[in-house]
């Protein structure tokens, strides 16, 4: 079994071939990281934050690492079409943590905007990008580190002062392998003043072989830019995930995160924003639909470090079977933080007595003029409800997928994309119903 030092041993051996191919500015990171992340070692369940997550096991697997950079022979666009109507996106694609030249993207970006491999852009654009890259995850927990010590490429989305991407970007990662892999992925955003994007990112997997993959993302949004970042995570049982997401808001910026997990093995998200400009707003939102002995952690940090900004969170889940949720949300209310209006919401469904949910609201503030409200709530399905609907001719198990249907419709409807949302309404209703659900030539979506 693999603990802390084995991985800092294959750090220690082939730290030449990672950094070989790789831009100063992500080598110069991997030191420090290596050394946080021996001191912290690998979360344990006698943390509390990790209490209800045992994620060490994770990594405990001998998994395959590609730090040679051996190309990958797969063609996403055989295994990969998005056909949803109506949604135009600008597809990017990282193959297990490589990521892959997409040639078919025909239209021309507006002068300045950077989209393309981060390690690509951390060499011609290191000026640029130093002061950006791993700012904010250098803070974070050992695993963000470990991540950092290890990653050799990624996705970079630089949008400079007043433009706006019209097309959303739609980042698509596909795990796929012959042996049992762990993917080390990096995504860097970067919004200059009055910018806006979409952007929606894709989690797949293309084969049953087991995986762990480690993800990072850090968002600079400057003053008024304006971000909607969609996530779906839609794997298999034998994918493990782990993402850590970092953002920093300046003065009337605005952060809009959906992140949606409809299948997958074991996952934990962690998701720390901080409003440092005033009048910025973030709105979190998150739905988990799992059954069997799927594992959904969502721990969120919101920091309100100045005056006047607005966080409203909603997360909800759906559990069958023997599946786990957790929800740990913070709301950090600085001393300057006056006028903060904050809301955090949690609500979850048990629908068998096998089903865990825990739910963890926190509150801390340290300024006294707020607004500020935080509430969960855990329970099944309403009887009465079902009783009703059964009266008037509705079978039971279809009275059954209308309630779960209408319950996860609350953070559906927040979607700000109408093609989006139709199509996750789609989803979400066949997943219900245990069907099937494949894009015109698309061998991954379900």
């Amino acid at each position: 079994m693999y603990n802390e030092k084995e991985y800092i041993g294959i750090f220690e051996q082939h730290r030449k071939l990672i950094d070989e191919p790789c831009a100063p500015l992500l080598n110069d990171k991997r030191d420090n990281a290596i050394r946080l992340f021996a001191e912290k070692g690998f979360p344990r369940t006698s943390d509390e934050s990790y209490r209800h997550s045992a994620v060490a096991k994770l990594f405990a697997t001998d998994y395959g690492l590609n730090i040679g950079r051996i190309e990958n022979s797969i063609n996403p666009h055989e295994l990969f079409t998005c056909d949803v109507p109506n949604l135009h996106t600008r597809q990017e694609y990282i193959i297990n943590d490589c990521y892959y030249r997409n040639t078919k993207n025909s239209t021309i970006l507006p002068k300045g905007v950077l989209i393309g491999s981060l390690n690509d852009y951390a060499k011609s654009h290191a000026y640029m990008l130093s002061s950006y890259y791993n700012s904010l995850a250098k803070e974070g927990d050992s695993l963000a580190q470990l991540n950092t010590a290890f990653v050799q490429d990624g996705l970079l989305v630089y949008i400079p002062q007043n433009t706006e991407i019209e097309e959303t970007i739609q980042l698509v990662m596909l795990l796929r392998s012959n042996i049992e892999i762990m993917s080390n992925r990096r995504i860097l955003i970067i919004l200059e003043e009055g910018a806006k994007a979409n952007m929606l990112i894709c989690d797949h997997a293309a084969n049953n072989k087991q995986s762990l993959s480690t993800q990072v993302l850090e968002v600079f949004l400057k003053d008024g830019a304006s971000l909607n970042l969609f996530e779906l995570e839609e794997t298999g049982a034998e994918n493990n995930r782990i993402s850590h997401l970092y953002v920093r808001q300046e003065k009337s910026s605005n952060f809009n995160h959906c992140n949606i997990t409809l299948t997958n093995g074991f996952t934990r998200n962690n998701t720390h924003v901080m409003l440092s400009g005033e009048g910025a707003e973030t709105n979190l939102t998150g739905l988990a639909i799992c059954d069997k002995q799927q594992h959904t952690d969502n721990n969120t940090l919101v920091e309100h470090i100045t005056a006047h900004c607005t966080s409203n969170e909603l997360y909800k889940y759906i559990l069958d079977e023997e599946s786990t949720g957790v929800f740990t949300g913070k709301m950090y209310i600085h001393h300057n933080a006056q006028q903060t209006n904050s809301q955090q919401t949690n609500r979850n469904l048990c629908l068998t007595k096998c089903a865990h949910m825990y739910a963890q609201p926190q509150l801390e503030i340290y300024a006294d003029d707020v607004k500020c409200s935080h509430g969960s709530t855990v329970g099944q399905l309403d009887e009465n409800a079902l009783f009703y609907m059964q009266q008037r001719g509705i079978p039971v198990d279809e009275a059954r997928h209308l309630l779960m249907f209408a319950f996860a419709g609350e953070v559906i409807d927040n979607i700000t994309i109408d093609a989006l949302r139709d199509r996750l309404h789609i989803l979400i209703e066949k997943r219900f119903r245990g069907e099937l659900n494949r894009c015109k030539g698309c061998s991954l979506c379900k």
